[in-house]
């Protein structure tokens, strides 16, 4: 089983805006995905939305994994997200994941905690997939 990641998923989804939203996503997340980020839920079409107002914002950036581990279903990480947005302005976000694969090694769900490193409270959320 061919396993997907966080900087390869993040990496399609926010900084390749010329690979369509949905592709993207079908090559990372499986069909029931969901997702708690900071204590809040969000089932695979909130997530898309979330991510297709992301891209609006987003000019361009990196993921970069501090550490991985991967045990049978499971996934664990932490990483920081660098975001330039369009105005210029740049965020950093460290995550902490704790997810559990499909059995075709998609994401099937992902929890994570933020913590702001750069940015304004309004950008909160532009370092997570949430």
């Amino acid at each position: 089983m061919d396993r997907t990641g966080i900087a390869a998923a993040l990496t399609d989804l926010l900084f390749t805006p010329e690979l369509d939203l949905h592709e993207a996503a079908d090559r990372h997340f499986a069909p029931e995905y969901r997702q708690r980020t900071d204590g809040s839920w969000a089932d695979r079409a909130e997530f898309l939305d979330h991510i297709a107002h992301l891209r609006t914002m987003v000019a361009e950036g990196s993921v970069e994994v501090h550490e991985e581990l991967c045990e049978g279903l499971r996934y664990a990480d932490r990483h920081t997200v660098r975001v330039t947005k369009k105005d210029g302005s740049t965020v950093r976000t460290e995550v902490y994941v704790f997810a559990e694969f499909a059995p075709d090694g998609r994401f099937r769900r992902i929890e994570e905690v933020t913590l702001m490193l750069e940015g304004s409270d309004a950008d909160r959320n532009l370092g997570s997939a949430r």
